[in-house]
């Protein structure tokens, strides 16, 4: 896990926007300390020397994560094995 930002505030719009220290791309998740996914960066904003990324928030209590630290994880997530949904 790399520390990547942090949240400044939330928009009108209902994004987020990170102060970013680190590098990333649009399409990227970032996560809280625990490795809960928080949001996906929507787009980078802002000068180069000092970025800032706008990111769609993936839970409905983004309030509290105003102020902490953001990170990225380089590892996928592991995902759910799908072939038990069709099964009959």
């Amino acid at each position: 896990m790399q520390e990547i930002g942090e949240i400044m505030h939330l928009a009108s719009s209902g994004r987020v926007i990170i102060r970013l220290t680190g590098l990333l791309d649009e399409g990227d998740y970032v996560c809280d300390n625990t490795g809960r996914r928080i949001g996906k960066v929507t787009e980078l904003i802002g000068p180069v020397s000092a970025p800032y990324a706008s990111a769609i928030s993936l839970t409905n209590n983004i309030k509290k994560y105003v102020g902490a630290k953001v990170y990225f994880l380089e590892e996928p997530v592991m995902k759910r094995n799908k072939s038990r949904r069709y099964r009959r």
